[in-house]
């Protein structure tokens, strides 16, 4: 069954409305159910089987399902056309130009129709259309014999010289493409791969030269790809300065407002890693730059990227000691409907992390009991390295609750569950965390001893602190806070500052 859910789920309350207008002027019966079916789907409350028996007083699957696939019917009319009036009119003005051009060739008026042309080919060039481009310029050499002023050798120079731009473009889609699916066989798969290496391997294989300048869209991917090679590393220190310079160079590109969304994720992505950086007023200015862009085309893509907006914007007032701001923001959005289930899934768990920092182990429970699903079912959704997150969260916090078979029984399936996999990847470090967790939670006298303390720092191969991911610095700030008896918050943030001292 087409899952009319998750598409509804994508509209705001102004698409919502408008939607439900288009329908009321589409209608041409007084009894037609699709605005009752939709605004049942946009309540997201109710079953499938619920909803059918709402709509029709008597059992009616047939007449249900055929309503559902008018629904989607219009749903997809409706996104379509809405895209067709909103998306920048450049492409289809071009393609005007040519096929008007086309016209005046064939009754033999090639003064108009070039003129016409050479419109069509600067504003081709103007927003890196290279496939339209390459019409343009088979139909300028085409119809070359028509127009003696044309000089046929450099119409044929710039048309090899658009193939290169095209081909060159098509292959970083395609490195891409590769790149993304060996992301998301690591991620969501489990599989234990050398990314790099693969990585490497796909740009040499596909002859990409990361200095040639291409389209916003292919420089967005770009970055992308160098992006996904620091969330797999956890180094973001490395390709800082590569985002940001990339960036500085594409920013005023002529097509960043025609491809506004691969705009608006460059900066997502810039913002993200100014945060994992440690360099969090920093990260807020990019993301006020990323609200805007959101504002933009009224409002189109605001929708898609509020949740990731707002949880990064929480996750840096976390670490500004602003958490009850950080918090109100979480929970305002926590309920939201949305299709990014991945994000939702970080914004509760990032809820999670802020109460138990805060001291707050009621409304960490609280909030922990909404992930009811199996491991194997957040995998699919959110990664491994979010569920191995969740794991070490809830031990930490069945540790705090004092319920201490929970912590036995967490531990043991942790061990069973993640160790080899941990020790695949090359992250022992998890695992001594984990060991030292136990330590403490068999011997809680020990833990201010100096012997323990001894045992911390021989247990581990301590890295920069600039370098050191926030989050594994976080996990650290709590057995830290342990052996200090000092508060989480306290000396998560007395471990960050310090790293940030180092920068």
């Amino acid at each position: 069954m087409t899952d009319l859910n998750a598409i509804v789920s994508t509209f705001s309350s102004e698409d919502e409305q408008r939607f439900i207008n288009y329908l009321e002027k589409k209608n041409k019966r007084n009894d037609t159910k699709n605005i009752q079916l939709f605004k049942l789907l946009a309540q997201d409350e109710l079953t499938s089987k619920e909803m059918c028996q709402s709509i029709y007083t008597i059992n009616s699957k047939d007449a249900y399902h055929a309503l559902r696939k008018r629904l989607y019917q219009s749903l997809i009319d409706f996104i379509a056309n809405n895209n067709l009036e909103e998306e920048n009119s450049v492409d289809m003005q071009i393609i005007k130009y040519i096929l008007a051009s086309r016209t005046f060739l064939i009754h033999k008026k090639p003064k108009i129709a070039y003129q016409i042309l050479d419109k069509a080919e600067t504003l081709a060039q103007e927003h890196y259309l290279f496939p339209i481009l390459n019409e343009i310029y088979h139909t300028k050499i085409q119809y070359a014999y028509l127009n003696p002023l044309v000089d046929i050798d450099d119409l044929i120079v710039k048309f090899r010289n658009n193939q290169k731009q095209h081909f060159i473009e098509e292959e970083l889609n395609l490195v891409y493409a590769k790149i993304r699916q060996t992301l998301s066989d690591m991620t969501y798969k489990g599989k234990v791969l050398d990314f790099e290496t693969i990585l490497n391997d796909t740009l040499e294989e596909h002859n990409i030269d990361i200095s040639k300048s291409l389209s916003f869209k292919s420089l967005y991917q770009l970055i992308t790809i160098v992006s996904l090679s620091a969330f797999v590393t956890n180094d973001y220190l490395k390709i800082e300065p590569f985002l940001i310079d990339t960036y500085k160079s594409i920013k005023h590109h002529k097509s960043n407002n025609k491809q506004l969304v691969y705009h608006i994720q460059v900066i997502y992505m810039i913002a993200n890693t100014l945060f994992r950086n440690k360099k969090f007023k920093e990260s807020l200015i990019y993301l006020e730059q990323m609200k805007t862009l959101m504002l933009q085309q009224r409002k189109k893509y605001y929708t898609t990227f509020k949740l990731k907006y707002n949880l990064l914007i929480a996750l840096n007032y976390n670490y500004l000691e602003r958490q009850e701001e950080a918090i109100a923001l979480l929970e305002s959005v926590k309920h939201t409907k949305h299709a990014d289930i991945e994000s939702l899934l970080d914004i509760h768990l990032g809820l999670v992390m802020f109460y138990i920092q805060k001291s707050d182990f009621k409304r960490a429970k609280t909030m922990f009991s909404k992930f009811y699903h199996t491991d194997k079912y957040y995998i699919e959704k959110a990664g491994k390295e979010w569920v191995i997150k969740k794991n070490l969260s809830e031990i930490i916090l069945y540790i705090e609750l004092g319920d201490l078979d929970l912590v036995e029984s967490r531990l043991l399936s942790f061990k069973r569950s993640y160790f080899d996999y941990l020790q695949q990847i090359s992250q022992e470090r998890v695992i001594i965390f984990i060991n030292l967790i136990e330590f403490y939670f068999k011997n809680p006298e020990q833990i201010r001893t100096s012997e323990f303390k001894d045992k911390v720092e021989n247990a581990f191969v301590w890295i920069d602190e600039q370098q050191e991911d926030i989050f594994v610095m976080s996990f650290y700030a709590w057995l830290k806070s342990k052996m200090e008896a000092k508060p989480l918050y306290a000396t998560t943030l007395e471990l960050v500052k310090r790293a940030q001292t180092v920068n």
